[in-house]
């Protein structure tokens, strides 16, 4: 059975467990929305657009169309899986600063989901599409 696990709209804490997962650039200039929090608050290091550093998670979103990012969270989804001992909270990546819309992103993430990824938290508006 599938439970529903979601992220808060607001993240502002994590506990020693926990990973912010945010959208980024392949460039990993974290300036604003999502990425300049996780670089300021949860370790996200400038230069460094993928994957895990510090607490957070950073999957690109600003390089081409919804088609480019889809490596990228499947990429996550498997590291996920690989690391049940970390909670992963994803924001609504893309949605922000890179112009996607919750209903490009969203479907993206539906292997979470599907597949029952037990530490992977999604935003309520990732449940809805």
């Amino acid at each position: 059975m599938n439970t529903k696990r979601t992220s808060s709209n607001w993240i502002t804490n994590l506990e020693k467990n926990e990973i912010f997962v945010f959208g980024s650039n392949l460039s990993g200039f974290h300036g604003g929305g999502a990425a300049a929090i996780a670089h300021k608050k949860f370790g996200a290091i400038w230069g460094q657009g993928v994957g895990l550093h510090g607490q957070t998670y950073a999957i690109p979103t600003m390089q081409g169309g919804v088609e480019t990012i889809k490596p990228y969270v499947d990429e996550f989804l498997v590291f996920a899986k690989e690391h049940p001992e970390l909670k992963f909270l994803v924001t609504e990546i893309g949605c922000g600063i890179a112009g996607f819309s919750v209903d490009e992103i969203a479907p993206l993430f539906r292997a979470a989901i599907d597949e029952n990824i037990e530490n992977v938290y999604l935003p309520e508006s990732f449940y809805e599409i």
